[in-house]
């Protein structure tokens, strides 16, 4: 029964919530700066819609700490149908962001699809796990058809390259090199962005940017991967902003709850 009324709270709050408002396209309306007027403790004061940034009870990034995580196993592996599509490759202002100009497939969960829409990288990490920062976290970001938003986030240390970044290397350092801000860069397959389905983290929080809307599912893989000190410096330098990070400071948790999956022993 516990378990049943477990995976009804996710189903319930995804279907009395709507995060409407997506990320801000243009992210020079604020910055990063821990002691600037546009830096991350005023972004709920910048302009009125993004009021959440200050004032919300579920905001994102948390730190996943072991003893508040409750250690699941009936969510199942994730359900992930991607598929190669156009993409183009836009600076924002402090990111890099790749859309999927038609979608890049879905994920589902509890029966909906979300469409794959973009992916984004924050560095160093915005979650952490028992406090632990990482040198990367990748975030790509779903919707459903009824405008709910899910994202899968995924954590980098400092190892081995990352085979997805590799594979988009010219197209960072032709922005690098340039002033252009979007660039269409054929099609890309999101499956080589290697995730894991079976071990991950759960639970609901916001979008880690202005207007910082709620209510958006989060998936934060268990596994970390790795990636080199010059992929990671690739994606800010192509950038062109002043700012040697671009991660949000974490949020408080207050009573939400937080899940990690995990197969039982017989489905490992």
């Amino acid at each position: 029964m516990e378990k049943l009324l477990c995976s009804f709270f996710f189903c319930f709050l995804l279907l009395s919530f709507k995060a409407q408002s997506q990320e801000v396209e243009d992210e020079r309306a604020f910055d990063y700066e821990s002691d600037g007027i546009k830096g991350p403790t005023h972004w709920g004061e910048l302009r009125p819609e993004w009021h959440a940034c200050k004032a919300g009870l579920m905001q994102s990034p948390i730190d996943m700490l072991h003893e508040r995580v409750e250690v699941i196993s009936h969510l199942g592996d994730l359900k992930i149908n991607y598929k190669p599509s156009n993409a183009t490759l836009k600076n924002r202002g402090h990111d890099m962001m790749m859309k999927w100009i038609e979608g890049g497939g879905f994920m589902e969960v509890n029966g909906m699809q979300y469409k794959l829409k973009q992916c984004h990288w924050h560095s160093p990490s915005e979650h952490t796990i028992d406090g632990k920062k990482f040198d990367l976290e990748a975030h790509l970001v779903h919707e459903s058809s009824n405008g709910m938003v899910s994202v899968i986030g995924i954590l980098y240390q400092i190892g081995e390259p990352d085979y997805f970044l590799s594979t988009i290397k010219d197209h960072l350092e032709v922005v690098s090199d340039s002033h252009e801000e979007e660039r269409i860069i054929g099609v890309i397959d999101p499956t080589l962005i290697k995730i894991g389905s079976k071990r991950y983290y759960r639970y609901m929080g916001s979008l880690t940017v202005p207007p910082c809307t709620e209510s958006v599912m989060w998936t934060m893989i268990h596994e970390v991967r790795t990636v080199t000190e010059e992929q990671v410096k690739l994606l800010r330098v192509a950038v062109h902003d002043d700012s040697d990070t671009n991660a949000r400071p974490l949020q408080p948790i207050y009573d939400r709850k937080t899940q990690l999956q995990r197969p039982k022993e017989s489905e490992v």
